[in-house]
């Protein structure tokens, strides 16, 4: 145990965390506090993987609604409010792995105990750090855990927001990574990633889709619907990712508009659909040149990968290895495409520094790690950029050659965003051969895993090709009626001939 005494701090994270047990309004208020309850705050390391979901989900919505600002939520009580009480969380889960007791200092202290740190007056996410195990040099700063840093890099981190720990390095991607990183040595081979199973517990968001583009399975799907009526299929234009816009504000209060986290069910829109016969024209290989088409310059990313992207951070699928691995690298990742995100021009068009590019490739070379290691989400992130042709690959076949084994990997895995990804895949003819066989196969594969999105789609094809067969008895009962109404008249006639 600690011989420090009580800091300020240490009253307010106490305090925090007794109201949240016992149900209290925290002064100030707290935003997002029940899907808080929602994570089930248990004191686990697995519950840190939850908090880190409801980060990212909560960055997913602010961008949606145009309140992702940064400054703006810093002034706002009930949001520092949240973000304090998860670094109290967090310090508390680790102090509890060192069986210790966590003492919290304001940054006055910090500067005063720890003077060799670069702190920065002004930042909110230095402001204050705990002490999770007793240190025998006080001037070490070993034992120093500043909480907010992996919240603010969650929530805000971007290509031109990168976070820099007070402590030197990149900031851990996370909750769950920056206390694991802290743990007792002798713990280390006995922590395994959890898998939580956060959907269960949390809302889901719903997958962005645009209205007026549709995949080769849809369109094959109508085809069906339509095969009486000859209706001719076209391909319309392609979806971006959402971009910030300007901070919105209630009409009642000068609090930010909180983005509502309502669990909506991923369907499949209604539009004009594309030609079934053909390759949707976003970055896919032609089977005979294995040359790449260009990307459309109506958006920077083709939609089956900024799908994908949603996908791999809305559908949980258990990870065996490569968890810290896929985590540290993708955050890197995240930052490239929030950028990309923004212009309106092809990805191959924008462009970056060298030393962003190193830091890409490096990010990449980690994400190929946890590739090798069975981590099917590493895997199709991998893929796509392969497939993208900005991968490790040295050629535009070799990309092509890498990218398609890697999701053919995973969906063997029977990973369902594998799945899907392959069956649009070879819809298209992206990567593949096109083949529709193959492309409803994998369709059915992703759907029998539990994708609500191929489900949906399955169903629908199901019904279709049901209503195609009722029409076509219903044809087959109406000549047969005919051809009866015709011997009816043939034989009366005959009658009337004979009397």
């Amino acid at each position: 145990m600690f011989a420090s005494p009580i800091t300020p701090f240490d009253y307010i994270a106490e305090g925090y965390w007794q109201d949240f047990l016992a149900g209290r309004a925290i002064a100030g208020g707290i935003a997002y506090e029940t899907e808080l309850r929602n994570c089930t705050l248990d004191e686990s390391l697995a519950s840190l993987q939850r908090v880190d979901t409801l980060l990212s989900q909560i960055r997913r919505e602010m961008i949606k609604v145009g309140q992702w600002d940064e400054n703006t939520l810093l002034v706002d009580e009930r949001y520092r409010n949240f973000m304090m009480f998860l670094a109290f969380y967090a310090g508390r889960v680790l102090a509890q792995q060192w069986q210790s007791t966590p003492h919290w200092y304001g940054q006055f202290e910090i500067h005063k105990r720890y003077p060799e740190l670069p702190l920065i007056t002004d930042d909110f996410y230095q402001h204050m750090a705990v002490i999770y195990r007793d240190a025998s040099d006080t001037h070490k700063t070993t034992s120093l855990f500043f909480a907010l840093e992996p919240i603010g890099l969650r929530l805000f981190g971007h290509i031109d927001r990168p976070f820099e720990a007070v402590k030197g390095g990149q900031v851990a991607s996370g909750l769950y990574q920056a206390v694991s990183s802290n743990l007792p040595i002798s713990d280390d081979a006995q922590v395994a990633p959890a898998v939580s199973s956060v959907r269960a517990v949390m809302p889901a968001k719903p997958i962005i889709q645009n209205t007026s583009k549709r995949t080769s399975e849809d369109a094959y799907l109508n085809t069906a619907k339509a095969a009486s009526q000859n209706e001719v299929l076209k391909t319309d234009s392609l979806t971006d990712m959402p971009v910030p816009k300007a901070v919105s504000k209630s009409e009642n209060d000068n609090h930010p508009i909180q983005p509502t986290l309502s669990k909506v069910t991923p369907s499949v829109e209604t539009t004009k659909s594309v030609d079934s016969t053909k390759p949707e024209g976003i970055a896919s290989v032609d089977s005979t040149s294995n040359e790449t088409i260009p990307l459309s310059k109506s958006a920077p990313t083709p939609d089956m990968f900024t799908q994908l992207l949603i996908e791999l951070n809305e559908i949980e699928v258990a990870q065996t290895s490569g968890h810290d691995e896929y985590h540290q690298s993708s955050t890197v990742l995240e930052q490239f495409e929030q950028h990309i995100a923004k212009q309106t021009k092809a990805r191959a068009q924008v462009v970056f520094s060298e030393s962003q590019m190193a830091a890409k490739k490096k990010a990449l070379s980690k994400l190929q790690v946890a590739a090798n290691a069975g981590n099917t989400a590493a895997m199709l992130r991998l893929a796509m950029y392969e497939l993208l042709n900005e991968g490790l690959a040295a050629d535009k076949n070799a990309s092509a050659e890498s990218g398609t084994a890697w999701v053919k990997q995973a969906a063997s895995k029977n990973d369902s965003r594998a799945q899907r990804l392959l069956s649009k895949m070879y819809y298209q003819g992206i990567g593949v051969v096109q083949d529709i066989d193959n492309g409803k196969y994998w369709l059915e594969q992703a759907a029998e895993n539990g994708h609500t999105e191929a489900a949906k789609i399955v169903m629908q094809w199901q019904q279709a090709q049901a209503l195609i067969t009722t029409q076509k008895q219903e044809q087959h009962s109406t000549k047969r009626y005919q051809l009866l109404l015709v011997a009816v008249i043939v034989i009366a006639l005959l009658i009337i001939l004979i009397v």
